[in-house]
């Protein structure tokens, strides 16, 4: 289309190819998702892993030789199928095989894996953003080959969620999975009490007719599990990922050149990875997840406002520098708050026969958000059609505006909270500002020890 102030390396896709092209996968993950809810509670997590890595693997041939936009949209859809399955297994089995201390950390590690990717992503794109021939792009395909080498052999080795094992009556296994995970060296902690808390609890949500199908996400106390899981990882595309977050398009849109905007994308994923470290070493162990989800709101709303006022001055070059900078600050105050708990939250809301399906419905309310989220925001930025720029930041600003209010009088507090706590605060509709402070006593030891004798007599029977 020629070289523009808008445009300045020449080439530009229409406004349906950048939304097909730059969505097809979230459409692939949508249906991964809704699969996974099944796929794991029949056959467990590592099982299902290991076929989603055999899987991607296979889809990578065809957009590595895709011969046209629409064979490479094609092989988009089936390579989202699953990294859906992957990015909803891998937050359930983190809080299925981990101490309440450590549970966060781990569930929000997701997160950090994407940013991970994205570093790597950004500095290959980086290197051969010189390139005019078609390894420009198949490069970066086939490198995704090296992932499953890896992950394969550690996924095999790893030992299956003994929450799942207890849901499918496999105790004896379920025990052999606790002492893998748990350290010889930890003398103090004797797997079979671990264990009967895991019977007890899902026995209490047996009790309080807690099913464990799709259908039972919406029934009960359930419902409002699943309608805070599922808002609190759409809040990650509504507080602005789409515009501020992806920022590439955004840094050519407002006139920097090429090497600019490569060098940029990748400062703000590095600055992204510190954000996640100083969430989890200066945030995560001192302030709860209601207050560092909704203030972090709060930030990046005003920023994005900020950007949406800059577009005043627009066609300055220092204007334009100042909104770049701006998005790279969004972007550090999206990795000290939603960023990480967007994925962590979802783990810790559902009730445990129903997590993994929680989990599901939340990551597909986020992708297909942001679906449509990424498709508008195509329109709002190419200067074949709304040509916004800097006051798409009005838009986002707006709907990460109503996440924070929605956070302040709906998001419940989970720090530190076990699962069957969490059951009960449910069951009792407490309040989400109450949720802290309301207490909630311990397991009774006597109930634990009849559960172990139980399981104990269990097991000489089956002998």
């Amino acid at each position: 289309m020629g070289v523009t102030s808008s445009t300045p390396v020449g080439y530009q896709l229409t406004p349906a190819w950048q939304a097909g092209l730059s969505q097809s996968s979230g459409v692939g993950s949508v249906f991964g998702c809704l699969l996974n809810g099944y796929l794991v509670s029949k056959y467990g997590s590592r099982r299902v892993v290991l076929g989603a890595l055999i899987f991607l693997s296979m889809a990578i041939f065809i957009v590595f030789f895709a011969p046209n936009l629409i064979v490479l949209t094609v092989g988009e859809i089936l390579c989202g199928v699953p990294w859906g399955i992957l990015a909803t297994t891998s937050p359930a089995y983190a809080s299925e095989v981990l101490p309440t201390s450590l549970r966060t950390y781990m569930t929000s590690y997701t997160n950090m894996c994407f940013i991970i990717g994205q570093f790597i992503s950004a500095a290959i794109l980086k290197g051969l953003s010189t390139r005019l021939d078609s390894w420009g792009y198949k490069i970066p395909f086939a490198i995704q080959w090296i992932w499953p080498v890896f992950l394969i052999p550690l996924v095999y080795m790893a030992p299956e969620s003994p929450w799942y094992l207890v849901r499918m009556n496999r105790m004896e296994e379920a025990e052999e999975s606790l002492r893998r995970l748990q350290s010889p060296l930890a003398t103090h902690i004797d797997p079979k009490n671990t264990l009967a808390t895991i019977v007890y609890t899902n026995n209490l949500e047996v009790q309080l007719s807690v099913g464990t199908s799709y259908l039972d996400c919406f029934k009960g106390f359930e419902l409002r599990r699943t309608e805070i899981a599922c808002v609190v990882f759409a809040g990650q595309i509504l507080c602005g990922i789409s515009f501020a977050y992806n920022s590439s398009y955004f840094f050519s849109q407002v006139g920097l050149g090429t090497d600019a905007t490569y060098s940029l994308a990748l400062g703000g994923t590095g600055l992204a990875l510190v954000g996640c470290f100083i969430n989890w070493f200066a945030l995560m162990p001192y302030f709860g997840r209601r207050t560092i989800y909704t203030w972090g709101l709060a930030g990046m709303c005003f920023v994005l406002m900020l950007i949406g006022v800059l577009n005043v001055w627009t066609g300055k070059a220092s204007v334009g520098m100042a909104q770049a900078v701006l998005t790279l600050l969004w972007t550090f105050i999206f990795q000290l708050s939603v960023g990480q708990l967007g994925w962590a939250l979802p783990a810790e809301m559902g009730s445990t026969r129903l997590r993994q399906k929680t989990i599901c419905l939340a990551r597909d309310a986020s992708n297909i958000t942001g679906t449509v989220a990424g498709t508008l925001q195509q329109y709002f930025m190419n200067p074949q059609a709304w040509n916004l720029k800097g006051y798409t930041g009005f838009v986002w600003g707006g709907t990460c505006f109503c996440m924070f209010v929605w956070s302040y009088y709906r998001l419940p507090e989970t720090w530190n909270r076990s699962y069957h706590e969490l059951d009960v605060l449910f069951a009792m509709k407490v309040p989400a500002r109450q949720f802290a402070t309301t207490v909630i006593e311990p397991f009774n030891e006597n109930d634990t020890d009849i559960l172990i004798k139980e399981y104990g007599t269990k097991h000489q029977e089956k002998i």
